[in-house]
C-alpha cells in the first residue's frame, strides 16, 4: 500500500501478497502460478516469507525452514530467472517481542537464516529486512515500537469497539518506517532501480 509513493510516476508496483500465506500454501493456492505468468525481462520480483511457514500447528502452511522453506524459495528464484525476472530475496521483518526486562527477543528462529543462504548460494540480491526492523525495534525501545504496530485503543475505531494489539502488522506509521528500510536497500543494493525512486 505504502511502497508504490515511494516510486516515481510510470513505474508499476503489483503486490501479490495475501495475509497468512506461507511459501507452502502460495504455492498450493497457486498464487505463484500467477505471479511467474505475469514475469516479463527484467521485471524485478521482491520474495519475502517466513512469518506463517513456521505455523507447525497448521499442515496447510507449515514448510519447514531447513528443507521446504528452503526448495520453495529456490524454486521462486529459479522460475523468476527462467522467465528474464530480476529476483530479490527479503527475510521476514521482526514481531514486536520484548521481555520482562524490556529486551527485544526474536521468534523468527532458522527462517532468516536460511534466506540469506539462498541469496547467497543463488547470488540474488538480498534485503535482510529482518536485521534492519530487529535495529529499528530496539531503536525505539518496548513502548515507543507500539506505534509501529497496530496498538488501537478501545473506541478508536466503531469496527473494533474492544481494540486490538497486534505485534506482527503495521500501523501507517510503521508501514512507512518499513518502507523507508526497504528503500535504503535499493538504494545501496539495485542503482539501476533506485534512478526511479521520488528524490
Amino acid at each position: 500500500q505504502v511502497f508504490p509513493l515511494y516510486f516515481k510516476e510510470g513505474i508499476r508496483i503489483e503486490n501479490h501478497a495475501v495475509n497468512g500465506r506461507s511459501t507452502k500454501s502460495f504455492l498450493d493456492q497457486g498464487r505463484w502460478e500467477v505471479v511467474r505468468g505475469k514475469i516479463e525481462p527484467g521485471n524485478y520480483v521482491i520474495i519475502e516469507f517466513g512469518h506463517n511457514d513456521a505455523k507447525k500447528e497448521d499442515s496447510t502452511r507449515y514448510a519447514e525452514a531447513n528443507t521446504s522453506y528452503r526448495w520453495n524459495l529456490e524454486k521462486f528464484v529459479d522460475e523468476t530467472r527462467d522467465r528474464g525476472g530480476i529476483p530479490i530475496l527479503a527475510t521476514p521483518i521482526v514481531r514486536r517481542r520484548f521481555d520482562k526486562q524490556g529486551k527485544f527477543y526474536d521468534v523468527h528462529g532458522d527462517y532468516p537464516k536460511v534466506v540469506r543462504e539462498v541469496a547467497e548460494e543463488k547470488n540474488v540480491i538480498l534485503f535482510d529486512l529482518h536485521a534492519k526492523s530487529e535495529k529499528l525495534l530496539i531503536q525505539y525501545g518496548e513502548e515507543n515500537s507500539k506505534q509501529l504496530f497496530l496498538h488501537i485503543a478501545p473506541g478508536e475505531y466503531p469496527s473494533l469497539p474492544d481494540g486490538k494489539i497486534d505485534d506482527t502488522h503495521f500501523s501507517p506509521t510503521g508501514a512507512f518506517r518499513i518502507c523507508d528500510l526497504a528503500v535504503d536497500e535499493i538504494r545501496v543494493r539495485v542503482k539501476e532501480l533506485a534512478i526511479f525512486l521520488k528524490e
